[in-house]
């Protein structure tokens, strides 16, 4: 079975903070008004997570990752390709404080901004 570029990225994030010893929900999460794509859960620290093809609309996730930050978040995370993630403004995260991850074709993480 070959997994699609979303299917991928959820993958590659998911294993990437459980191998780390975080406890990580997958499943759609509701934070206020929006619903985030996943959360990695700490030690008295939640990150949400939004995972954004190169075909997604990568403004939509920062409103959902906005709305969870508000809604009780320590911080939040764009999940995207690594290809992808170099072409995005990086003035847009930096401003709300939004990390932006970049995945790569050997499911390795790289935070690309801020």
């Amino acid at each position: 079975m070959r997994l699609t570029n979303e299917r991928w990225l959820r993958w590659a994030i998911a294993k990437h903070f459980r191998d780390r010893g975080f406890h990580v929900n997958m499943k759609g999460v509701r934070a206020g008004n929006a619903v985030v794509d996943g959360e990695v859960v700490g030690k008295n620290w939640k990150l949400a997570l939004e995972i954004k093809s190169s075909h997604d609309d990568v403004i939509r996730g920062l409103g959902q990752l906005s709305t969870a930050l508000a809604h009780g978040y320590n911080s939040a995370a764009l999940v995207v390709s690594l290809r992808h993630a170099k072409t995005l403004n990086p003035a847009a995260f930096t401003k709300h404080n939004i990390v932006v991850l970049g995945v790569d074709s050997k499911a390795q993480i790289r935070q690309v901004y801020p």
